[in-house]
């Protein structure tokens, strides 16, 4: 059997989507511990002109549906960008995971070359859904994920390499 859309997309977004579910409970439980309050973590930012740890979780779990959309074409999930917890983080991560778990693993069969355009502001790109999924949708979602690990972790969480790439 051949690896497809589906195999280097899906189970990989699910996968890291509960590592980043498992270091934010860690970051809460540290900040609990420490005496920090939730907020100097959630709204931390490595620099000052990049986003927050909320806005990293809510892009890495739109990155992961809005693949499922792009090129299996499901209907979008619906999830809103308000979280400002961590129990409203984790429900999000929950809601983009029942979200992906719904999809079939055959919607995305023999798509390869299907065209996915992706709309932002100012311009619009042009993909096949292969170059969409390896060239855009998975390098960006493990940039988000990345800089909420890097996040929690230059704030004093104490996370390790194991806690990214997570169990088998």
């Amino acid at each position: 059997m051949s690896l497809s859309l589906y195999d280097v997309s899906i189970p990989v977004f699910a996968r890291s989507l509960r590592n980043l579910s498992a270091f934010l409970e860690r970051g809460r439980t540290w900040a609990d511990e420490n005496g920090l309050a939730h907020a100097e973590l959630l709204e931390a930012k490595l620099y000052p002109d990049m986003k927050p740890l909320t806005y990293q979780v809510q892009r890495a779990g739109d990155a992961a549906c809005f693949t499922a959309v792009r090129v299996a074409q499901v209907g979008p999930p619906g999830i809103a960008d308000d979280e400002k917890s961590f129990d409203e983080l984790q429900a999000r991560i929950a809601a983009t995971l029942g979200f992906l778990d719904a999809v079939p693993k055959n919607a995305m069969q023999g798509r390869e070359d299907a065209e996915v355009i992706l709309k932002t502001p100012d311009r619009e790109l042009t993909f096949t859904a292969r170059d969409y999924v390896l060239g855009f949708a998975v390098p960006n979602f493990f940039f988000h994920v990345t800089t909420a690990y890097g996040l929690l972790r230059h704030n004093g969480v104490p996370l390790g390499k194991t806690d990214f790439i997570g169990p088998r």
